[in-house]
């Protein structure tokens, strides 16, 4: 993790081994054209061997872009929750919450497992934590179309820090009720996680409020 917060170089990981977005190519071009603008490197892979101690040393955040299903090797598993311990920041976006269900350090470093979502609507998200870097630009009620996501537990609990909820009486086919969290943070060892459930259409990416969104996600898992 950067000591001074800023950011200087981004792992990107797309890999999939369940249910492939559509939007991963636009998601990855985002951060990219983020990194060009904000002068910090990013490096996008779907090879697990890139998780290594050696590979993750000197990143600043390490970002699951969408990935789904089982898709790091044993090793990997080790590398990543050393990196994190020792400082490393952790970004999970969208479908990150699908990903290595059979590994209980992930959940917790995610915050919550996918249980499922209703059709691609409109919806209201409220942001609870105006402070954070990922919603001070944000209106407290931001309209937007997504895939609400239900979670399998409620992330609310000591040591997570709410940045978003969902209003379900806003759209059809939530599962969650009065307290539907989206978005959230914590810290984890030395280092920090932050996740977004947000980001499933291709349009995400092109929208300005949202690369906002992102970028402050990732300077506050380096420290920022």
């Amino acid at each position: 993790m950067s000591q001074t917060g800023r950011l200087s170089d981004v792992l990107v990981y797309t890999r999939t081994a369940a249910y492939r977005h559509d939007s991963i190519p636009a998601g990855r071009a985002a951060l990219r054209e983020l990194g060009e603008e904000h002068g910090f490197g990013v490096e996008a892979t779907e090879d697990p061997s890139a998780f290594t101690d050696a590979s993750l040393a000197g990143r600043d955040a390490v970002v699951f872009l969408s990935t789904s299903g089982d898709v790091l090797t044993p090793e990997g598993r080790d590398a990543l929750r050393r990196w994190v311990a020792d400082g490393g920041g952790f970004m999970g976006v969208h479908s990150a919450a699908c990903t290595e269900y059979d590994w209980p350090y992930y959940g917790e470093l995610v915050g919550a497992r996918f249980a499922g979502h209703p059709a691609f609507q409109p919806g209201t998200v409220r942001i609870e934590d105006p402070d954070h870097p990922a919603t001070r630009h944000l209106p407290r009620r931001w309209d937007r179309e997504d895939e609400w996501y239900d979670f399998r537990s409620n992330p609310r609990r000591p040591g997570v820090r709410i940045l978003a909820s969902i209003d379900e009486t806003g759209y059809e086919g939530g599962g969650m009720g009065a307290d539907h969290p989206l978005v959230w943070c914590r810290e984890s060892g030395a280092g920090r996680s932050f996740y977004t459930s947000l980001g499933h259409a291709e349009s995400a990416y092109d929208d300005p409020a949202f690369r906002a969104h992102l970028l402050g996600g990732l300077r506050w898992t380096a420290g920022g």
